[in-house]
């Protein structure tokens, strides 16, 4: 059954130049009339105001009149509309969800055509919010649909695709509180974390650099076993003296805002945990020089200090990632959809599937398709905004940080 809002009901938006005092203006004249407030909401663009309450008006024309920029000081040079609000059709409760859309530049021809598919699916924009304006720019759309899973998978899909042909990254996450309080935060670390692949930087003290990273490629592509991958990979390592390791180690650059990424969710309370198929050796420091909890990745073996061609243990690989996430969250006491795993390659994509939010960051096609949302911009920051979190908190707890009491992650910028 439709609900027709009461006759007495009035949506007055104000619109103008933005300026101190307006907000108090508009609800300081509502008071004198016994209006009853039921809903609020205002927005700055540019400078620009939109402010909109949803008042009771108990004697009609009441509110108009108290509101007029001619009687109150305070709204004139503002321009104050009155209207009855639209009918609302009241049906079952829609899903809520985040559609995170960003750009370098961010293009208005991209956005009409995501909020096209979007309509097409049946799903409304409800709010939009700006996240970020630089190393790229970012909103956040608040949208409800009543699309079930396969209606939402599908639309993940085509937002995914339609973004790609505008040069931007569409990414939908969950709303409510799956996104709120502490979390398990899972990355992948070679070309995730740090923009190299650590097995081929060791492969180049063997001269055999070309050779490792083609089996890398098809690896990441899943055109081969990881575990074999690996196993051919490594034995193009025998014979290396174990000194080669602190080399490499020096060696490895971190992804652009991966010191920033890690410090805000530490400031959060977040837990971090990085699981890779690369190698303790190198993964172990990285770990504790950014405060990260847990670790997990293959070792390799040493003998008389010489690489012997081989790694120790169970291989870390596809499935083994998967486990990793869910070990992690059971030693943190956070349930799976309070998890979020980042990685780029097909042995990612259990990990990505086992976690609240996959996401895929500069991933292959098969990684892209599959995950929760994918990245596309060099910036592991980026996955900030999809967590709910804006540039600016960022750089507002940055501030409050200098003068001496910056942690270590805010060193050595230049390597993110």
């Amino acid at each position: 059954m439709p609900d027709t809002p009461s006759p007495t009901t009035v949506l007055v938006t104000v619109t103008g130049p933005d300026r101190p005092g307006v907000t108090s203006a508009l609800f300081a004249a509502l008071a004198g009339t016994a209006a009853h407030v039921l809903d609020v909401e205002q927005v700055v663009v540019g400078g620009i105001l939109t402010l909109s309450a949803l008042v009771t008006d108990p004697v009609p024309g009441a509110v108009a009149l108290a509101v007029s920029p001619g009687t109150v000081a305070g709204l004139q040079g503002l321009e104050v509309t009155c209207a009855a609000p639209e009918e609302v059709l009241v049906t079952a409760r829609p899903r809520r969800l985040h559609v995170t859309l960003l750009g370098a530049p961010l293009m208005p021809a991209a956005i009409a055509r995501i909020t096209t598919v979007l309509a097409e699916a049946g799903a409304n924009v409800d709010r939009i919010r700006r996240m970020s304006v630089h190393p790229v720019t970012s909103v956040e759309l608040d949208v409800s649909t009543h699309g079930g899973p396969e209606e939402l998978l599908a639309l993940r899909r085509t937002l995914s695709v339609e973004a790609g042909r505008h040069g931007l990254d569409a990414a939908v996450s969950p709303a409510g509180l799956a996104r709120m309080g502490r979390r398990l935060v899972v990355m992948d670390v070679d070309s995730t974390l740090i923009q190299q692949e650590v097995i081929e930087l060791l492969a180049a003290h063997a001269g055999r650099e070309a050779e490792v990273a083609a089996v890398t490629e098809r690896a990441m592509r899943g055109e081969i076993d990881f575990a074999a991958s690996l196993r051919e990979r490594v034995a193009c390592l025998e014979g290396l003296d174990v000194s080669v390791i602190d080399a490499v180690r020096a060696a490895v650059v971190l992804t652009p805002g991966a010191r920033t990424l890690c410090r805000t969710l530490h400031r959060l309370g977040f837990t971090l945990a990085l699981v890779s198929g690369g190698f303790l050796e190198v993964v172990g420091p990285l770990a504790a020089e950014l405060g990260i909890a847990h670790v997990r990745a293959n070792r390799l073996q040493v003998v008389h200090g010489t690489l012997t061609g081989r790694v120790t243990g169970p291989v870390v690989d596809r499935a083994a990632k998967a486990v990793a996430l869910r070990d992690f969250a059971a030693a943190e006491g956070l349930p799976l959809h309070r998890t979020v795993a980042v990685g780029d390659g097909a042995n990612d994509l259990d990990m990505l599937a086992a976690a609240g939010l996959g996401i895929a960051f500069n991933a292959k096609p098969v990684v892209r398709e599959q995950a929760d949302a994918a990245l596309n911009v060099p910036y592991l920051d980026a996955v900030l905004p999809l967590l709910g979190i804006t540039r600016d908190d960022v750089e507002e707890a940055d501030l409050l940080d200098q003068a001496g009491r910056s942690g270590p992650g805010d060193a050595a910028l230049s390597r993110g």
